[in-house]
């Protein structure tokens, strides 16, 4: 993937657009929390982990926002910034949040997290190319909620006139019997939507212990490959 020369908001703008983004953020996992009933302090953890990460802006060139779960977001690393994204070219900007996914319900924080609900706004700050990863976190949800939030997500994205690229999940060994399921309706999904797929099922990657979550090398491994297969989608 190559620099291609577009616009990219830069300086007082940017950073306008970033701060509003992350404290939005801040505020509605507050209120869904409250609303839900779900679990404060480790949403509000999560909240500033995404925060956090989303300040960690790597690269040059084309502007590639990342819209993820905990794998974009460097849970359990000693730098989140060196969470996969940081390997892909470009100017990588990363919207992650840990336990969130493509249906409404995938995060115990709320539907006010999910990719769906995020995607305005990160993308307010403009995007040469998208890249949403996930799935293992809606491992437990029905196909019709995870229909449901793929298309929510896509009317966001597609209104911004932006090329998508869909990254499923890996067969991450805590996980791995719901991988399929989920890897092969996100595939149908991204094909309907005109969206580029890649598949990680076969992917052998390095975990921690928890069997659910990336070392730095299998970080370093998923990124670097993913990058890859983001150069094959654009030729």
């Amino acid at each position: 993937m190559t620099s291609r020369g577009y616009a990219v908001a830069r300086g007082g703008t940017a950073l306008a657009v970033l701060g509003a983004v992350l404290g939005a953020l801040l505020v509605t996992v507050g209120v869904v929390r409250h609303a839900s009933g779900a679990p404060g302090d480790r949403c509000d953890r999560f909240a500033a982990e995404a925060a956090a990460r989303a300040r960690e802006v790597t690269g040059t060139g084309e502007r590639v926002v990342v819209i993820g779960d905990s794998w974009s977001a460097g849970l359990g690393l000693d730098d989140p910034g060196d969470s996969w994204p940081s390997r892909l070219p470009g100017s990588v900007h990363v919207a992650g949040f840990s336990g969130s996914g493509f249906s409404a319900l995938a995060s115990e924080c709320g539907a006010g997290v999910s990719f769906a609900a995020r995607a305005g706004q990160v993308l307010r700050g403009g995007a040469d190319l998208v890249v949403v990863e996930g799935g293992l976190n809606d491992h437990d949800r029905p196909d019709a909620e995870i229909r449901a939030g793929f298309a929510r997500l896509m009317a966001v994205v597609e209104a911004s006139g932006r090329p998508v690229v869909v990254v499923g999940p890996p067969a991450a060994p805590a996980r791995a019997g719901s991988v399929p399921r989920v890897d092969a309706l996100l595939a149908d999904l991204a094909e309907r939507h005109g969206a580029a797929y890649v598949s990680t099922v076969g992917w052998h990657l390095d975990y921690l212990d928890d069997g659910l979550h990336l070392t730095e090398a299998g970080h370093r491994e998923f990124g670097d490959l993913v990058a890859d297969q983001i150069t094959l989608t654009r030729r």
